[in-house]
């Protein structure tokens, strides 16, 4: 019988770096798993509905404002403080960025949530002029409300609550519902400036009381201005992220 020898290649090193340098496939996916992959700029989300669906409770004046200046800046902001990080040449020029893509980042995560918890009170605009078909201020039966009724006592007594509690921030800030996801409970939070809600708690419903959210309408009224914003609040969003929330808290 014939035995076959394997062929062992002898160790060349020219061949070996020739084809090193060579662009194969293998070469040049180990290529890109080390170039660090840059990351896209954040963008403005579209509003959706459109910018005098809230009136009379927030005027369009606002909103335009609001949307197209406010928000517009924290997302231009940072943009630029993570492209300066991602070029920073040392530990301590990163450090010093933290502080413009905390507020900046924190503004962007707000705001995006803000927009998408309200909705048109008016039935007649909310298909054209609502994404999500919400009508602003109409609270179903459903998990949402019967965890409101138990936490709070009611819907009346819940908002009365929240109210007061975001009235009372020094400055400016967010109130916020949220489900805490170790409790399985509704708590009612603050924020300062645009601090984002973080774990233990999920964002369930939040409103801006900086003054730009309200002052070319309401003045120095908040008070009024909260009591007003209940109209165009999106509780059918609201539900969805509370069952999103509660469903992940089981994990």
């Amino acid at each position: 019988s014939v035995i076959t020898v394997p062929h062992f290649e002898v160790y060349n090193p020219a061949r070996w770096n020739s084809i090193c340098r060579s662009p194969s496939p293998s070469r040049t996916l180990h290529k890109r798993s080390t170039v660090k992959k840059l990351k896209m700029p954040h963008v403005l989300p579209p509003l959706p509905y459109a910018y005098n669906a809230l009136e009379p409770y927030i005027c369009e004046e606002i909103m335009v404002l609001h949307h197209t200046k406010h928000h517009q800046a924290y997302v231009n902001n940072l943009n630029a403080a993570e492209a300066k990080e991602a070029s920073a040449a040392s530990p301590q020029a990163k450090i010093a960025l933290q502080a413009a893509i905390k507020f900046n980042g924190g503004g962007h995560i707000n705001h995006s949530l803000f927009w998408t918890n309200l909705a048109p009170a008016d039935p007649s605009i909310r298909s054209s002029n609502s994404g999500s078909g919400a009508v602003g201020g109409v609270l179903q039966d459903g998990p949402l409300k019967d965890s409101i009724n138990r936490d709070f006592g009611s819907q009346k007594e819940f908002i009365d609550q929240f109210n007061a509690k975001t009235a009372a921030i020094q400055g400016s800030g967010w109130g916020w519902l949220v489900l805490n996801k170790s409790t399985k409970r509704l708590e009612i939070v603050t924020t300062p400036n645009q601090d984002p809600v973080l774990d233990p708690y999920s964002p369930l419903i939040g409103v801006d009381i900086w003054e730009h959210a309200f002052y070319l309408q309401y003045k120095n009224d908040k008070v009024k201005y909260l009591n007003e914003i209940w109209h165009v609040i999106n509780y059918q969003e609201a539900e969805r992220r509370f069952s999103e929330a509660f469903e992940a808290s089981k994990l």
